[in-house]
């Protein structure tokens, strides 16, 4: 007999979609929230509901274009958070604590941040030179609900006071 470390994925259930009827199909995700929300307010067991994003696309912003000046900008600042986290730690671990340390620390950590993202545009330049965010989105969600509970939800729906 083998132990299973407890933080194992085998004999995990694999993901599978919600079983029920169609309730209704929206637009927008905010639409599906507002009817699940209704739902909620009227006292229905949500926990059985499901919303179900169809159609996913993957959508690819462009923010604008890059530069060695915004390369240098964002270097810095990640570099400056990493430099106040370890100024923090170092606050914290010192036999006589100082500001100082935190101060200075957000400074190296800036000044490497700010080589790094310099030097990475640099070696990258040509093959994107813009920043873009990313965004999975769906074309429609479909508001799923039991086969033995979509009589009660769509009654509870109906109501004007729900």
């Amino acid at each position: 007999m083998t132990n299973q470390p407890p933080f194992s994925r085998r004999g995990a259930a694999l993901p599978t979609l919600p079983k029920g009827d169609v309730l209704g199909t929206y637009e927008t995700y905010q639409e599906a929230l507002l009817i699940v929300d209704k739902l909620a307010r009227a006292d229905f067991e949500v926990s059985q509901l499901a919303i179900i994003g169809n159609d996913l696309k993957t959508v690819e912003r462009v923010t604008g274009k890059l530069t060695y000046g915004r390369a240098a900008a964002a270097g810095a600042a990640s570099g400056a958070w990493f430099g106040l986290f370890a100024g923090i730690l170092f606050f914290i671990i010192s036999a006589a604590p100082n500001v100082g340390f935190v101060l200075a620390a957000i400074l190296i950590g800036a000044g490497f941040g700010m080589l790094f993202g310099v030097a990475t545009y640099a070696i990258n330049r040509r093959r994107r030179d813009f920043t873009s965010t990313h965004q999975v989105i769906a074309s429609n969600y479909q508001v799923i609900a039991p086969s033995t509970q979509i009589a009660r939800a769509q009654e509870l729906l109906g109501r004007p006071d729900a």
